[in-house]
């Protein structure tokens, strides 16, 4: 406890109030029944149990590896005991995914959801002596029903890009006793509504536990200076108040490309009796973010969305290094990406406190992935309010999702996709009503939106029009993976607009550089299966796209999956690009990163290696790109076609008197077209059209563009080749 007149420090976390860092070393066993009869006390001998690091994940733990738990993990400690006005809490950060916790062998609670931090008043137990014993039982159990699952682990327990043998169980946060006064903040959130150049106004709430019935004060400091101060009378327990105040003359907050991110840190402070009990700090920027027919707008300022799904960093979460976490968003930035969607599962503070500091936005998935049980509509409202305590004051979030594909697709441990086989559920889970995505879903976005109405919540993501929804929401487009050819969406979008208003997810397994997962000697004869069932790969669409038995040496058909990938994200960004606002307002590729040695979609390897598609990304995400209409594979000799180009801007600055250059080049002889004039800001120009005619002669032939506008230039490149008739 402090005085009411302790100014406040830049950043004071919830740490500042800690008593006892128990994060390190913990003795863990299997938690069977008589363990938790008589393992909890103080007088348990628990010398000859295990030791185990918190934070960790316990099968990272070489006694546990292949543990399902539950463990029983128990920590001796000594503190002194508490003086008059003082309270005493346990803490924990993060358990994935239930656990019940005794100290002293006195039962204080079972908290249920991996990425929300719980405390628990030990005051009266840490008042009868100085030795004692926290143990904590910690379960995550296996989904064995995959349509119809317990936990809200979104992709840790669920999902094609993580192997189905791994479990995240663990103590996978920190761990702390934390003493405060007579009331201590819980949980509290500060969410920017709106935000111009003249004012900022700002929405707070506080779930605040005092001891008894009394009155309080109630200080909110930004950047160290006052600027609210309120009388409350607080009840016993549990109280929830909100509050409100406007900033003058702000400075605003922007994505990385529109503008600089200042950000503010807001302080609140329970005054009891003229002492401080308890005050939190978190960092925040000023930024209104808004959504119209799936076109983003922050500040008032539109902005077309180069976007990518974020994998979890590793899928041992918990053992990520910070830099680990900001590296990510560093390469998004790289990548020229303005927007990562956190696919199926809530991350480290770290990554939101990196997106905050680099610009960039973030789609926040709610962990649910695919089918749950009637059961966890309860909790799954909870989680998702807890959601916005835990993240709301960052401004780089800019959508709440609550479900991904919420289909009950009977997706086993280790199965692929068997498309023969998931048709009909698939399109049954589109079209039909479903407890899931009719009922779930509805809850879980009305419990966001009542804790949250400064951002665009969904419902789901990846659900088609269906009756009496027929706007639908974004798209699931796998061309040339899951369905159809990979140069099929330009028609697609021609003959259904509404699909592409934002494509949130596409693309096309890979395999990696570094793949010592893979017994490469026994090529072509590869174990499949294995493969398959660990490592994700779909052996039966890599023989539809690109044939193993086609290539002599697994190197070569390595590097091959890798330019098909970097074809697919090449031409999809680009025509979502040349729909810019009509009616496309972004997209988000398929995926960013592996968070394990798999075989996926991702363009970076769980060692952030890069694949072809890396590079590929990044040229096709540059601010300022010109594309063409895409050459055939193909072209019979004397075929005439008629090409159009377009120039795209992400800028908001017009370039004048632009210059366009189109060369086609075929049997050595080439010939140029020029055009001159402005592109203006933010928009996709249409430059022209002119033919292009085949020769009478069997080779290659290729279209490069090139646009320049002073120091910008994008240059791009196709190619086909002719054929005789």
């Amino acid at each position: 406890m402090t005085t009411a007149e302790t100014p406040a420090t830049a950043v004071s976390r919830s740490h500042a109030w800690s008593l006892h860092d128990l994060d390190g070393e913990w003795r863990v066993i299997a938690a069977s029944d008589d363990v938790l009869r008589t393992g909890v006390g103080l007088e348990t001998d628990d010398e000859d149990w295990p030791t185990i690091t918190v934070p960790s994940h316990w099968q990272s733990n070489p006694n546990f590896a292949a543990s399902d738990g539950p463990l029983l993990y128990r920590r001796n400690f000594t503190s002194e005991k508490p003086v008059a006005g003082e309270r005493r809490f346990v803490v924990l950060d993060g358990a994935f995914y239930q656990a019940d916790i005794w100290l002293d062998g006195a039962y204080l609670g079972d908290p249920e959801g991996y990425f929300v931090p719980h405390a628990y008043d030990v005051t009266a137990l840490s008042q009868l002596d100085t030795e004692h014993a926290l143990a904590i039982a910690v379960t995550c159990s296996p989904q064995r029903d995959k349509r119809s699952k317990r936990n809200i682990t979104g992709v840790f327990q669920h999902w094609d890009c993580i192997s189905p043998s791994f479990n995240p169980g663990g103590l996978w946060r920190g761990v702390r006793i934390e003493r405060t006064g007579p009331v201590r903040i819980d949980a509290w959130n500060v969410l920017c509504r709106d935000a111009n150049e003249s004012r900022a106004h700002l929405r707070l709430h506080a779930r605040l536990d005092s001891d008894i019935e009394r009155p309080v004060k109630i200080v909110t400091l930004v950047d160290g200076d006052k600027v609210d101060e309120q009388e409350r009378t607080l009840a016993s327990g549990a109280n929830e108040i909100d509050w409100t105040f406007d900033l003058d003359d702000p400075q605003l907050w922007w994505p990385w490309s529109m503008g600089p991110q200042p950000l503010v840190d807001v302080t609140m402070r329970v005054i009891v009796d003229q002492t401080v009990s308890h005050d939190r700090t978190l960092r925040t920027g000023l930024r209104e973010v808004t959504m119209q027919e799936w076109v983003f707008s922050v500040n008032g300022e539109r902005l077309f969305v180069k976007g990518t799904n974020l994998a979890p960093t590793r899928a041992t979460l918990g053992e990520a290094s910070p830099d680990d976490l900001r590296r990510d968003i560093e390469l998004a930035r790289e990548a020229g990406l303005d927007l990562v969607r956190v696919h199926g599962h809530v991350s480290r503070p770290e990554l939101y406190e990196a997106a905050d500091e680099l610009g960039m936005l973030v789609w926040q998935d709610f962990p649910l992935q695919w089918g749950y049980a009637r059961q966890i509509r309860r909790q799954a409202v909870r989680q998702a309010e807890e959601t916005v305590n835990v993240l709301g004051h960052h401004p780089s979030i800019a959508l709440w999702c609550a479900h991904n594909e919420p289909f009950t697709l009977s997706v086993g441990d280790g199965d692929t996709f068997d498309l023969k086989k998931l048709a009909l559920p698939f399109l049954a889970g589109q079209q039909l009503p479903s407890w899931n995505k009719s009922i779930l879903d509805r809850w879980v976005k009305r419990a966001f939106e009542r804790s949250d109405e400064t951002r665009p919540v969904i419902a789901h993501s990846g659900v088609l029009p269906h009756l009496p929804q027929l706007d639908g929401t974004d798209s699931h487009l796998y061309f040339g993976w899951y369905h159809g050819n990979e140069r099929d969406l330009p028609e697609f979008a021609v003959r259904l607009p509404r699909l592409v208003r934002f494509v949130s997810e596409f693309g096309a397994q890979a395999v990696p550089d570094v793949a010592d997962f893979i017994d490469a000697s026994t090529w072509p004869n590869l174990d499949w299966d294995f493969l398959r069932r660990e490592h994700g790969l779909q052996k039966e669409l890599f023989d539809l796209h690109v044939p193993p038995r086609a290539f002599a040496t697994f190197d070569e058909w390595r590097l091959a999956t890798q330019v098909y990938q970097a074809e697919v994200l090449k031409h999809h960004i680009e025509t979502l690009r040349r729909l810019k606002y009509s009616p496309t307002g972004g997209f988000c590729f398929f995926a960013f990163n592996d968070a394990m040695p798999m075989v996926s979609w991702s363009v970076l390897d769980h060692q952030r290696n890069p694949k072809l598609g890396f590079n590929a990304v990044a040229d096709a995400c540059r601010p300022v790109i010109v594309v063409a209409d895409r050459l055939p594979v193909s072209m019979e000799q004397g075929q005439r076609l008629s090409i159009d180009i377009h120039a795209v801007s992400d800028l908001h600055r017009t370039f004048e008197d632009a210059q366009v250059m189109a060369i086609v080049t075929a049997n050595g002889e080439s010939r140029q077209w020029i055009w001159e004039g402005d592109i203006g800001a933010d928009e996709c120009c249409r430059i022209g059209t002119f033919d292009v005619v085949a020769p009478y002669s069997e080779g290659s032939i290729t279209l490069d563009l090139t646009l320049q506008c002073g120091d910008v230039v994008a240059t791009n490149r196709y190619t086909s080749d002719i054929r005789t008739r």
